[in-house]
């Protein structure tokens, strides 16, 4: 039985975007929400990013400006290695479902990771495609962002151009260098045409991982947590070494192993592993 309506498909084909209520279980919020408070309780006894992913780069990543009193915890990597519910939100949730009326029955996780606006930090995201940072053999992935708080207008939420998914994949190097964002000439159309993904806590916003997005920085006294998954149809294979390796990359989420590659045709750039503990930083690079 489909878990999205007709509407809510044909929305999300055509305008690469949406966002739907109840994605997950209230003990499966909960014990996502308590993991998280917890790791920025710990970010309090750290002065700069700290902790060890599969490839040896920091796993906990912490805005500039950080201190004990003011946590700037902004990236977890890969917390299904750290904390079982993540993934059983990855297995055994409704956003699944969801998901396989978007792109099929058979789903495998690429990656996994936790972004965090908390109060008072300052950590913006600039217009790009996922795309282009985790390319795949065909473009049926979609960056599921699931709401650990309420996201509204003044808290940081995802600033998306509908339709943007079924246009061109935009350079991410500006001056011959990796920046991980889209060139400023482009800016000032994309912010115009951009509109707003807000949602209360359990929601999900299933992305297509072509569409142009970015985000503000957080303005309100609460935070904006999201519980990020990138996942692709199961004959989409990846084209680049995975930026947030785990050992959970690579799993079948859902359906059966296709036996078979999937493939279609684009062109575009190859994109670098950022040397730090996340892509904040080479967007930072930019300002």
């Amino acid at each position: 039985m489909p878990m999205l309506n007709q509407h809510q498909i044909e929305t999300f084909h055509r305008d690469g975007c949406i966002t739907v209520e109840n994605a997950i279980s209230p003990a499966q919020l909960d014990g996502m929400c308590a993991a998280f408070d917890s790791w920025v309780n710990d970010s309090r006894a750290h002065r700069k990013p700290y902790g060890e992913q599969a490839d040896g780069r920091p796993r906990f990543d912490l805005e500039p400006g950080h201190t004990a009193d003011r946590p700037g915890l902004r990236r977890v990597a890969s917390p299904t290695e750290l904390e079982d519910m993540f993934l059983d939100v990855l297995t055994n949730s409704a956003m699944i479902a969801m998901l396989q009326d978007l792109i099929g029955p058979d789903l495998r996780l690429h990656h996994s990771k936790l972004n965090s606006k908390l109060p008072g930090t300052a950590t913006t995201v600039k217009w790009h495609q996922d795309f282009t940072y985790d390319p795949h053999s065909n473009d049926d992935v979609v960056t599921c962002l699931v709401f650990l708080d309420d996201v509204t207008e003044a808290n940081g939420p995802l600033r998306v151009v509908p339709g943007s998914h079924k246009g061109p994949l935009y350079s991410l190097r500006q001056d011959g260098r990796f920046t991980g964002a889209i060139a400023d000439e482009f800016v000032a159309d994309l912010d115009t045409r951009a509109i707003l993904q807000m949602g209360r806590v359990g929601s999900a916003c299933l992305m297509h991982s072509r569409l142009l997005h970015a985000s503000s920085a957080n303005a309100a006294d609460r935070p904006r947590t999201l519980f990020i998954a990138e996942i692709a149809a199961a004959d989409a294979m990846p084209l680049t070494p995975n930026p947030l390796p785990s050992r959970h990359a690579g799993l079948l989420l859902a359906g059966t192993e296709p036996g078979r590659i999937r493939s279609t045709s684009f062109k575009m750039e190859m994109p670098e592993i950022p040397p730090g503990a996340s892509f904040f930083d080479q967007q930072a690079t930019t300002m």
